[in-house]
């Protein structure tokens, strides 16, 4: 357990008042593992979510929230908090406010700020010192655009694999996510929304772009909710389109994946100093288990080896900095 250098708290929070631990990577790569194993072993910390899914309340199986007996008690800030019945986006310049707000109450606590999630349009606007609302850098062709001034002391830990470890992990993962109930999220979702209602002209906004529910709206258009003697197994008609979302959420959590590690990239090329940490031995050891019959501790020793070690070392220089 690192311990906190001996100051009193005025001077410790004038040490850490600008301090921000910024996690990020493409889906799945292990960002909110990395988080809990940060805050509940080594660093007193509070956690910030920086995905512009999360920020929605429901659908916590689709938009892959950490569950909360797999928080551990550490407090999360901006995770399941605005009404997914809510037409209006969350900026990324009202994150940067939020997220203002939400760092200066964790330092009072003598707390470290950890920024947590794969939007990296939010991770910019949050830790960028300029920031146009107007503009998005990553749409933009121009490499400058991007501010290579931070306006936090910020440490960033980008965990990334290997795209197809990563994909074929993605593809598993969807399975899981269906396994634990994502359909029948789904189904109760658009059971009680209006997006059956709407004209498929209708601009999607806030929870609605979530991966998981276009790709299943063809489906409860067709057939709304699942009966008991009509379900996807059953009925080849309905098992046809199923399987056909099925393919479209992992086709599409993959594109995600290296559309954000594509805008990592660029961030790292205009200056800003990220940290990579490459999760690939632990993934790869994830699937060989996955596939055998013994559970094994290889991931856990990889992740530990190749993920928590590493960033640990990092975090507590730039503490000490």
């Amino acid at each position: 357990m690192w311990a906190q250098p001996e100051t009193d708290p005025a001077s410790a929070a004038r040490q850490w008042r600008r301090k921000v631990v910024v996690i990020m990577g493409p889906t799945g790569c292990g960002k909110s593992r990395l988080s809990i194993d940060l805050a509940t072993r080594f660093f007193p910390s509070e956690i910030i979510n920086s995905d512009k899914m999360q920020v929605y309340s429901g659908l916590d199986i689709t938009t892959n929230k950490i569950p909360m007996r797999d928080r551990l008690g550490i407090p999360h800030h901006l995770l399941g908090q605005i009404d997914p019945s809510c037409t209006r986006e969350l900026s990324p310049s009202e994150f940067r406010s939020a997220a203002d707000s939400k760092i200066s109450d964790i330092v009072s606590r003598r707390k470290i700020p950890l920024v947590v999630g794969g939007s990296n349009s939010f991770i910019y606007a949050f830790a960028a010192n300029r920031f146009d609302p107007e503009s998005d850098v990553f749409r933009e062709s121009k490499p400058d655009l991007i501010c290579p001034e931070l306006r936090y002391d910020c440490c960033f830990l980008w965990v990334d694999v290997s795209m197809p470890v990563l994909n074929q992990y993605l593809d598993k993962r969807v399975d899981d996510m269906l396994d634990s109930g994502m359909f029948n999220e789904l189904e109760d979702y658009f059971a009680n929304s209006d997006s059956l209602r709407e004209s498929d002209s209708v601009t999607r906004t806030g929870l609605r772009k979530a991966i998981g529910v276009p790709e299943f709206e063809p489906y409860f258009r067709t057939f709304g909710r699942r009966t008991t003697d009509a379900s996807p197994e059953e009925d080849p008609v309905r098992r046809g389109l199923y399987d056909e979302a099925v393919r479209a959420i992992k086709d599409n959590t993959c594109q995600l994946a290296e559309r954000q590690v594509g805008k990592i990239l660029r961030l790292r090329n205009s200056g800003w100093d990220l940290r990579r940490l490459d999760a690939t031995e632990a993934f790869t050891a994830t699937m060989v288990v996955r596939g055998s019959d013994s559970a094994g501790g290889a991931p856990s020793d990889a992740w530990e080896r190749q993920v928590v070690e590493p960033s640990v070392k990092i975090v507590k220089r730039f503490l000490e900095e």
